[in-house]
């Protein structure tokens, strides 16, 4: 009879663990699949067929409780009848066997489990025992892992060979993206489904790809963001290492949890912190499983375009005007070309060919195919693109007409050629799916669509992953600490910022108001301590003289009560543009800036922009030219421009102030009213953290 009394697994310390790491996941020297089974309807079957395509590089070693034979390949009924521990445990048994199996894997020096089984009884407790003794889960709830380059395929269903890494914590929503990818003629280098994270985290499973040769696109797919900003460290380092992320999320989420005291908290949205986020990582959101596959396909091509400049041909005036109309909505740069390019164009084409983006054929390539040819390399050679989009009618030469097909073929190789030349993204959107010239287009790689929004989403999509990557980092200010709430403590804060306020006093009685003589009327009078002043009636305007100001204040003290009341000079400088600036710390990924048309209808314009903060100036100017307001900004209709520069200053002075101050959870200022001669704060507001 067999000793199943289990020794008490060692504990390690974290040095140790760390030299495991996670290798076990990717190329284990032996895996053991407990609950294999012959029934293709049960999860013990998939593990098992997809183990034993890997037996000619590892061992692999099928439990099954009753012994004999699984897909051919002995089956032994326990762990402990194994000839050797395995390094890798897949676990496929009822929930509540897999404590027993765990503990009997780390008594023979298991390393790693994969847990497939969900609702597991004690989950956190068996992991905690796993962990104690040097060891990882990936899991629990997993839908399994897989990674090309080592034969090792641990989930449900057949995988195609490529270079996307798929990491997901909807282990169906992984699957369907790889299946896409199958279908789209690409295939995956590694598929994790995280399930539970139990254990082993989403940010350390895509950590350990920043290595991986095979790996050139991430698709990723989260809910939870606890530990964004560890998140945004490794997407960099993916980014840094050429491997481009894609993320796919849902509105409901960890980052959700929002702080309502302000309208900084109130105008931002979880994917609007999402979004932040990985643009400062150098990745990009998208929206769609589907979308994940035609960016990973331009990905697969070319680099990202350097910019947003694309350059459209077609041969239908209808086709490259809907093409030019989709692109300037996904926020793609239809330039009109330059006199000599134009010029050029139109030596290349008939008369009354549009030559000035769109680039309309009119016809030519009827006449002569080689006109599509001499139109592409002339935008792929040009400074003035950065990236080039041929749609329409290219690829059914060879499908209407047969007699077309060597010459169409011969044309899509020239072309690639010549975007491989120079480095540039190429795109085809075509109207036949199949056929010589585009399935030509295919084997050498080329990008081709079969709709023009699926193609210029994917160019959009790339040209966000063209900024380098922005690892915000925090330096400890010396300026004052938050010393109570409320305006005068905010302009106290602020204070080191460079920020300006209108000459002011604080008033508490009557008597106090004889020091307002100092100041130049009109005045405004507002209660310090409320947060949102216009809606509790606690501030007053345009206060014309001393007389006026004490009935205000007198009437506002009755009404409110006391506190610290605030007389301020009213600014009346002409020609400013009223903003708002704040910052925000979001629970999961940190602190968070935000810019955008300020004022007491600041919420209803809902026109903003965020970073993660602290930001540089090219990124405070960035922000700025995002808003749908910053024509205001620029001088508007004959109005003289405002001081663009002192805005940019105080937005990254803030940005740094705020975010190195642990002790507040989100600073307002609003509005800051920019004019010619700089800016100047009416309004600011500093909410502490909780304790």
């Amino acid at each position: 009879m067999l000793d199943t009394t289990l020794p008490a697994p060692a504990a390690v310390t974290p040095d140790q663990r760390d030299r495991h790491a996670l290798s076990m996941f990717r190329d284990p020297a032996s895996v053991a699949v407990v609950g294999a089974s012959d029934d293709p309807a049960k999860w013990g079957y998939w593990l098992a067929r997809g183990a034993l395509l890997g037996r000619d590089r590892r061992e692999v070693f099928l439990v099954n409780r009753g012994g004999g034979t699984v897909l051919g390949a002995p089956a032994y009924r326990t762990l402990s009848e194994l000839p050797t521990a395995p390094e890798l445990v897949a676990l496929c048994v009822p929930p509540a066997s897999v404590g027993g199996v765990v503990d009997e894997a780390l008594a023979l020096g298991g390393r790693g489990f994969l847990g497939i089984t969900a609702g597991v009884p004690d989950e956190d407790a068996i992991a905690g025992r796993i962990r104690a003794a040097g060891a990882r889960l990936v899991g629990m709830n997993s839908l399994g892992i897989v990674d090309a380059g080592t034969d090792l395929q641990l989930a449900w269903g057949g995988f195609a060979s490529g270079d996307i890494a798929i990491v997901s914590q909807s282990g169906q929503l992984g699957s369907e993206i790889a299946g896409l990818a199958a279908r789209a003629g690409m295939g995956i280098s590694r598929f994790v489904s995280i399930g539970n994270q139990t254990d082993v985290s989403a940010v350390e499973l895509l950590d350990d790809l920043v290595g991986d040769e095979h790996t050139r696109v991430v698709a990723l797919y989260l809910e939870s963001f606890a530990g964004g900003a560890d998140l945004i460290g490794t997407l960099a380092r993916l980014r840094e290492a050429g491997k481009h992320t894609l993320l796919l999320t849902v509105g409901a989420s960890d980052a959700s949890t929002r702080l309502a005291h302000s309208h900084t908290g109130s105008m931002t949205s979880a994917v609007d912190i999402v979004d932040a986020a990985v643009r400062a990582a150098g990745a990009v959101r998208v929206h769609t499983p589907g979308e994940v596959v035609e960016v990973a396909r331009l990905l697969a091509w070319s680099e990202p375009p350097a910019g947003p400049r694309i350059g459209i041909i077609g041969d239908s005036g209808g086709q490259t005007g809907i093409a030019a109309d989709v692109a300037a909505a996904a926020n793609l740069d239809v330039a009109e070309f330059s006199s000599p390019l134009s010029t050029r164009l139109a030596a290349l084409l008939p008369a009354g060919a549009a030559c000035s983006n769109p680039v309309d054929l009119a016809g030519a390539g009827e006449q002569d195919l080689t006109s599509y040819l001499s139109v592409v390399q002339d935008l792929l050679d040009s400074e003035e693109t950065d990236s080039v989009l041929l749609t329409g009618y290219f690829g059914s030469y060879s499908v209407d007409n047969p007699a077309h097909a060597a010459q169409e073929v011969d044309l899509v190789a020239r072309m690639t050629a010549a975007a491989r030349r120079v480095r540039k993204p190429f795109v085809v959107h075509s109207m036949v799916v199949h056929g010589p010239a585009v399935d030509a287009m295919r084997e050498h790689g080329l990008p081709v669509y079969p709709h023009i929004e699926t193609a210029i989403r994917a160019v959009s999509a790339a040209t966000s992953l063209a900024t380098t990557p922005r690892s915000p980092h925090v330096t400890a200010t010396s300026g004052p600490a938050l010393e109570g709430t409320g305006y005068v403590a905010a302009q106290e804060f602020l204070s080191g910022t460079g920020l300006r306020f209108p000459a002011g006093r604080v008033v508490r009685c009557e008597h106090d108001l004889a020091a307002v003589a100092e100041l130049t009327a009109p005045y405004v009078l507002k209660a310090s301590w409320l947060e949102h002043k216009s809606e509790a009636g606690g501030v007053r305007v345009g206060i014309a003289d001393a007389e006026a100001l004490r009935t205000e204040f007198t009437a506002m003290r009755a009404r409110l009560g006391d506190g610290d009341y605030v007389v301020e000079e009213m600014d009346r400088r002409p020609d400013v543009v009223e903003v708002i600036l704040g910052v925000r710390r979001d629970p999961d990924f940190g602190p968070v800036v935000l810019v955008g048309a300020g004022g007491t209808e600041a919420e209803l314009h809902r026109d903003v922009a965020i970073e993660m903060a602290p930001v540089d100036r090219h990124t405070a100017h960035a922000m700025l030219r995002r808003l749908t307001s910053h024509p205001l900004l620029l001088g508007w209709r004959g109005r003289p421009a405002v001081d663009i520069e002192a805005l940019v200053d105080l937005v990254v002075a803030v940005s740094e102030h705020a975010a190195a101050a642990p002790d507040v959870a989100e600073v307002e200022i609003n509005p800051l009213r920019v004019g010619p001669d700089g800016a100047l704060a009416v309004d600011a507001l500093v909410v502490p953290a909780q304790a």
